[in-house]
């Protein structure tokens, strides 16, 4: 975890670098690369303007949000401030992590319903389902309850004109028998309703080949999160492209995956800083990926 003090002064070289060199950062005319705000939590949650502001400048055009609150919105900006900030900034906002829990174990559907209607706020397509709690994942049972409840909220989800995606961490490859919880995700999930959203660094920590999933299911895989491992300590990430995991073949298989969205996402291991990671994540990939 960053130090608030190292925080601040990083930040501060940071966006004083960019304000130097922009055009090292702000040249492209990509308009399909996307950031997870995770990547910047302790910047986003405590300015959530100023940051939306920062990842427009680097380059990006999409994000995806996460930490919405049915009464304090994004971290106190109400979404329909939030909304306007992204409008603001030419950002678009194609999906959101939004807390299913609480749908998942007790049926509460008022939280899954503001999130819906969030998303339609925000103009976005996708309503993703971002961890599941330990306690609802310790068998096979479990997950094709999980699939159930899944099918169930894709159904609002549809009503309302958006798409239920799922996002995935490391404990759905884990095996019972000869099935991972995440063979019953995809058997037991409605194709026309529930898309996926490959975290390709767990997936690839886990032992999974994700141009194997992509054969095996194609066209399910409509998002990605493009997050890289770092060759020294598999448990932490590193910037895209400096990293053990080989982007330019899973790229070139987009089309068999479905991919319509990527977010980049880091969570660990900045160098030097956050600001300046996410800066050289889009760099790679705008010159090397596509």
């Amino acid at each position: 975890m960053i130090k608030r003090r190292d925080f601040i002064i990083n930040s501060s070289l940071a966006l004083g670098a960019l304000a130097i060199a922009p055009s090292l950062a702000f040249s492209t005319k990509q308009r399909n690369i996307g950031l997870q705000l995770y990547t910047l939590r302790e910047l986003f949650s405590k300015d959530v303007k100023g940051t939306l502001e920062f990842v427009a400048k680097t380059g990006y055009k999409e994000i995806e949000t996460y930490g919405y609150s049915g009464e304090k919105g994004f971290f106190g900006t109400s979404v329909k401030d939030f909304k306007k900030i992204l409008s603001d900034n030419g950002l678009k906002a194609p999906s959101g992590h939004y807390e299913f829990n609480s749908f998942i174990k007790d049926n509460n559907a008022d939280f899954l319903k503001s999130c819906i209607e969030c998303a339609n706020q925000l103009e976005s397509e996708y309503i993703t389902v971002p961890h599941l709690d330990e306690k609802l994942r310790s068998n096979l049972d479990d997950y094709k309850r999980i699939a159930q409840k899944i099918n169930e909220a894709a159904v609002l989800c549809k009503q309302a004109g958006l798409k239920l995606g799922y996002h995935n961490h490391d404990f759905e490859f884990k095996k019972f028998g000869n099935q991972t919880g995440y063979d019953i995700l995809l058997s037991e999930t409605d194709k026309n309703l529930v898309d996926f959203e490959l975290d390709l660094y767990w997936a690839v920590r886990s032992g999974i080949d994700p141009l194997e999933l992509f054969k095996a299911n194609p066209g399910r895989f409509t998002m990605w999160h493009v997050k890289d491992m770092d060759p020294s300590k598999t448990e932490w990430n590193t910037e895209v492209g400096q990293g053990a995991i080989n982007f330019k073949s899973i790229f070139a298989a987009a089309k068999l995956s479905g991919m319509k969205h990527f977010f980049v996402e880091q969570e660990t291991n900045y160098k030097p800083n956050l600001l300046e990671s996410s800066v050289k994540s889009f760099d790679y990939i705008k010159n090397n990926l596509i």
